[in-house]
């Protein structure tokens, strides 16, 4: 009897079972579809994206190429500019060293030259000045050069004394025009001529060959008269004096004070010279 009931239950419920499973069959395929259209879909997208990318890609590489290419030239142009240009500017540089070898060179003439000139303008004052002692009356006895006691004026005036020293040096009496110079600096120590007479005092000490005498009276130059037209020539002097001596350390050192305080007046080219003959 069970059975039979159980039996007639399950033909009773099969339709309604069937039914269900039917529907969500139905349910599962429509989402089924769905899902295909999406992946569909989704494959369309893809395949756009990556058709972009690959025109990306393309466009990447063909400016990549064309950066090359645009670097490549460039450096090939620098490179054809270098060739060009390097020569013109060393072989400028070298007319610029050149010149500027010559413009010192010029410079040292020049200031020689002045030296030259200004010697040269000295021994026609001195020539001027022999002429007109030659001129003068004759001079009095000797022992008349002090000023006498009474306040009067000298009997033998600074300038012909100069004069007759420098007519004698220049004639080559040494000895005589040395005791001149030597009376006219003790009489007239402060006259305008005393700087040239002391420094004459060293230029004969130094052509009788007496270089202690000589380096003593060029420094009485630039102790009494620092500042006079004979200053640069008593320290020129001086350094040459050292050097005949042997001593060529004094006479470098004298040589660069007098460029250092006169780096351009008339005796700077002759101390340059100097200084490289010493090879200092």
């Amino acid at each position: 009897m069970r059975v039979a009931f159980a039996c007639r239950l399950l033909l009773l419920l099969a339709p309604v079972t069937l039914v269900a499973q039917r529907q969500q069959i139905q349910e599962l395929q429509r989402d089924m579809a769905l899902l295909q259209d999406q992946i569909r879909s989704t494959n369309d997208k893809l395949a756009s994206l990556t058709l972009l990318v690959e025109q990306v890609l393309d466009r990447v590489n063909s400016a990549n190429t064309s950066v090359v290419v645009l670097d490549k030239n460039v450096k090939e142009t620098l490179r054809d500019q270098e060739k060009v240009l390097v020569a013109p500017v060393a072989a400028l540089g070298s007319k610029v060293d050149s010149m500027s070898n010559e413009f010192r060179f010029v410079r040292e003439s020049v200031a020689d030259l002045n030296g030259r000139l200004g010697k040269l303008q000295t021994q026609v004052g001195d020539l001027k000045s022999a002429v007109d002692v030659l001129a003068a009356p004759p001079a009095p006895p000797p022992g008349g050069y002090a000023t006498p006691s009474g306040g009067g004026s000298p009997a033998m005036s600074a300038d012909l004394l100069y004069n007759n020293a420098r007519r004698d040096q220049t004639g080559g009496q040494l000895d005589l025009a040395l005791a001149q110079y030597q009376e006219f600096v003790r009489n007239f120590p402060n006259a305008d001529l005393a700087p040239q007479a002391e420094f004459h005092i060293g230029e004969i000490h130094y052509a009788k060959g007496d270089l202690q005498a000589a380096i003593e009276a060029f420094d009485l130059v630039l102790e009494k008269y620092p500042e006079n037209q004979k200053t640069p020539d008593a320290m020129y002097m001086k350094a040459m004096s050292f050097a005949k001596a042997g001593d060529k350390a004094s006479a470098g050192r004298e040589l660069r004070a007098l460029l250092k305080k006169y780096p351009d007046g008339e005796v700077a080219g002759k101390a340059r010279s100097r200084l490289k003959e010493l090879g200092l």
